[in-house]
């Protein structure tokens, strides 16, 4: 499971807004230059969160975009979820019922749905407003919260495993895609 750039900026407008929830509407000019992406990128996504009702959004003189909620009333799961569609880790487990005729001899299928509760359970634990203030679930395993373990990647730099993001400017993700 890589989740894909339009949910890693879902996410980050979702986290932008609660950080200015007090300042009312804020444009959508004012976010893709806090957070460094483009307007017309940012529009994309914005049309997705206000359709999913997770933001609310005003046109003309004074509008711009904010949260239909409090931050502690969203929770990862379901920012990325809107975003990204499927957060499954593999594609059998996207459809309900699963549609894969060797489900029921697939030995591995185990695997994989106990994979996606512990995904879910853990996205679903993690509030836009524990993002805020430390980045991590309440209920995060074993105290490591916050606590990235190094390692170092196919090109050689060093990576923050829960990150995902190369310390040399994102150079290890174009070789992690191929």
């Amino acid at each position: 499971m890589l989740i894909s750039t339009k949910g890693r900026y879902a996410l980050r407008v979702m986290v932008d807004l609660a950080e200015h929830s007090t300042d009312g509407f804020i444009p959508l000019k004012m976010i893709a230059a806090r957070q460094n992406i483009s307007e017309k990128y940012l529009e994309n996504i914005i049309k997705l969160l206000v359709k999913a009702k997770l933001l609310t959004g005003v046109r003309g003189k004074g509008g711009g975009y904010r949260l239909s909620r409090e931050p502690k009333d969203y929770n990862l799961l379901e920012i990325l979820s809107v975003s990204e569609g499927s957060i499954s880790p593999v594609s059998c487990l996207e459809c309900k019922p699963n549609p894969c005729a060797n489900a029921g001899a697939c030995k591995t299928l185990p695997v994989w749905e106990r994979l996606q509760i512990v995904i879910d359970d853990f996205l679903r634990g993690v509030t836009l407003e524990s993002v805020l203030t430390d980045g991590v679930a309440e209920n995060a395993a074993d105290g490591e919260k916050g606590q990235a373990a190094e390692k170092e990647c196919d090109c050689g730099c060093e990576i923050a495993e829960n990150e995902g993001n190369a310390k040399n400017g994102g150079a290890c993700y174009d070789s992690r895609k191929k």
